[in-house]
């Protein structure tokens, strides 16, 4: 079991047709977000596969992975890291989240944040200094940005609300529509659990919130309410 093995298995999955699709989907080209990153065309579901039967891969080889010009094998990293973590001591777990965020210009791409912050960067930082997530939530990066506030659905999960609506508000005029939809995301999250405390924050904020961060806030409301806080009648 080493990183050659690995790559040679991914490339073995290439599919042309689909790597023209997601290149589309991804935005790579001039200008763009994903603007020059490479795709197989290798699906997630066939990613975790792989991760499932390479878990074992030593840390220093996931890394050679994180930095691959290659999107699906930076993906294929980033999952190996999370069942790595899931399954890790304290030591290990301090190993991986250092790993992430010495590595974190890597993790460029919105499914690549989706799929590790609150597992490494959520989970590590729960329990600890806020700092970090401060620090990632005000880098002109933007998936430092997205970092910062998907790692939050990690203390979501727990009951845990603060530092969600910090970040949130952090991020309230930022020009990005990747962040609008990270944050709506997180603050329906929020609601799902306490919508009290959604709607608390959104009595705040919400005639300042970028349209597509309040609809995605607001998804899951009964419709009439819905339809008030998008008229501004709240």
């Amino acid at each position: 079991m080493n990183l050659k093995d690995v790559r040679n298995d991914v490339r073995k999955l290439a599919n042309k047709k689909d790597a023209e699709i997601l290149q589309r989907f991804f935005k790579t080209g001039p200008g763009e977000y994903g603007e020059g990153d490479i795709f197989l065309g290798i699906q997630v579901p066939v990613l975790r596969k792989i991760a499932k039967e390479y878990e074992g891969l030593p840390l220093q080889e996931v890394q050679e992975l994180l930095v691959s010009p290659v999107h699906e094998e930076r993906l294929l990293s980033l999952l190996l890291l999370v069942r790595a973590y899931t399954k890790g001591n304290n030591t290990m777990k301090r190993r991986i989240y250092l790993l992430y965020i010495n590595n974190i210009q890597y993790i460029n791409s919105w499914d690549l944040v989706d799929i590790s912050a609150e597992h490494i960067v959520g989970a590590y930082l729960r329990h600890k200094s806020s700092n970090t997530l401060y620090r990632l939530a005000k880098s002109h990066l933007i998936w430092n940005r997205r970092i910062a506030m998907i790692a939050t659905f990690h203390y979501i999960k727990q009951n845990e609300f603060k530092e969600t609506l910090k970040i949130a508000q952090l991020l309230l005029s930022d020009e990005e529509d990747l962040i609008h939809k990270a944050v709506g995301w997180m603050l329906r999250e929020v609601g799902k659990r306490d919508q009290r405390t959604e709607e608390d924050f959104l009595a705040q904020h919400y005639n300042n919130m970028p349209r597509t961060m309040l609809r995605y806030a607001i998804e899951r409301f009964p419709e009439p309410l819905r339809m008030k806080y998008l008229r501004g009648e709240m």
